[in-house]
C-alpha cells in the first residue's frame, strides 16, 4: 500500500486504547484516524472515517465487539482485528472473518504481525480490483463488451462469450454470467449473488461489487441490495415512502428512500 493504513482504535478502557496507540506510532505505514471508548462511537467513526483497519474490544459494556461488527454497514465493512483479555472469543470473532485475534496484554510483535496481514489482505483486494478495472478498459477498447478476454487473447475473431463475473470459493472458480444475476445482497464482509435459483458466496464490499456490474444493467436500491432492474416485475409502494420490489422469481425485495429516486428507471425497464 502506498498511502498509510487507517485505523480506529475501539476499546473502553483509555490505558488499552493508548497502549494500542503507542506501539501502531511507532510504524510510519499507520495512521490512527480516531479513537473510541464504546460500539456506538465506534460505528459513527467507521462511517465517517472509513478506515482500512480497526482494533476492536470484545469486551465493552452495552454493545460489546461482536454485536458492533455485526452493525457496521456492509459498504463500509473494514478489517477487523478483535482485542480482548479472554480466548473464549476466538471461534465467534473468526466466523466473522476477523482477520486476528489479540489477547491483552497486546505484545508488540503479534500487533504488528496482524498489520502485515491486513495490508496484504487489502492489497489483495486492490489488486483483484484494479484487474477488474484493466479487463473492463480492454473489452471497452476492444468494442468487445461481454466478451470472455482470455478466449479472445487466445483466438481473435473467436466466438462472442457472455460477460461474466469471477467468483472464487477456495481453490475453486465460478464464472457467473451477469446477464443471469437477479440480485445481490451484503452479509458481513461477504456478498451473496443469486443467480437462476443459486447462491453464489463472494468476499468483496458492495462498493467494491458495484463497481463491477453494469450500471445500465443493475442498480442499488438499498445500502446492502443490488438489483438487475430487467427481472423486476411487479413494484408496489409503502405508506413510510419505501417500494418493494418483486421479481421474476418470486423474491420481493425493499427498496428504501435513500434510493428512490431509481425507481423511474426500474419503471423505464419494464
Amino acid at each position: 500500500m502506498s498511502s498509510p493504513l487507517r485505523v480506529v482504535i475501539v476499546d473502553d478502557e483509555p490505558l488499552a486504547r493508548r497502549g494500542i496507540r503507542l506501539r501502531l506510532e511507532r510504524r510510519s505505514d499507520v495512521e490512527v484516524v480516531a479513537e473510541c471508548g464504546s460500539g456506538r462511537d465506534a460505528l459513527t467513526a467507521i462511517a465517517e472515517q472509513l478506515p482500512d483497519l480497526v482494533f476492536l474490544d470484545i469486551g465493552m459494556p452495552g454493545m460489546d465487539g461482536l454485536e458492533t461488527v455485526r452493525r457496521i454497514q456492509a459498504d463500509v465493512m473494514p478489517l477487523i482485528v478483535f482485542v480482548t483479555a479472554y480466548d473464549r472469543y476466538a471461534v465467534d470473532a473468526f466466523e466473522l472473518h476477523a482477520v486476528d485475534y489479540l489477547l491483552k496484554p497486546v505484545d508488540a510483535e503479534r500487533l504488528d504481525t496482524a498489520v502485515e496481514r491486513a495490508k496484504s489482505m487489502l492489497d489483495e483486494r486492490a489488486a483483484a480490483a484494479d484487474k477488474a478495472r484493466l479487463l473492463g478498459v480492454l473489452q471497452r477498447l476492444a468494442h468487445r463488451d461481454g466478451e470472455d478476454l482470455d478466449a479472445w487473447l487466445d483466438a481473435p475473431g473467436g466466438r462472442r462469450g457472455a460477460e461474466r463475473l469471477t467468483i472464487r470459493d477456495g481453490s475453486e472458480v465460478s464464472l457467473v454470467p451477469m446477464r443471469d444475476i437477479d440480485w445481490v445482497d451484503a452479509a458481513g464482509d461477504y456478498m451473496c449473488v443469486h443467480a437462476r435459483g443459486v447462491t453464489h458466496v463472494m468476499r468483496s464490499t458492495m462498493k467494491a461489487l458495484e463497481a463491477q456490474l453494469d450500471g445500465e444493467r443493475f442498480a442499488r436500491i438499498h445500502r446492502s441490495t443490488i438489483v438487475n432492474v430487467e427481472r423486476v416485475v411487479k413494484v408496489g409502494s409503502h405508506i413510510n415512502g419505501e417500494f418493494f420490489l418483486t421479481l421474476e422469481c418470486g423474491t420481493q425485495l425493499k427498496m428504501s428512500r435513500t434510493y428512490r429516486d431509481r425507481i423511474d428507471r426500474i419503471l423505464a425497464a419494464g
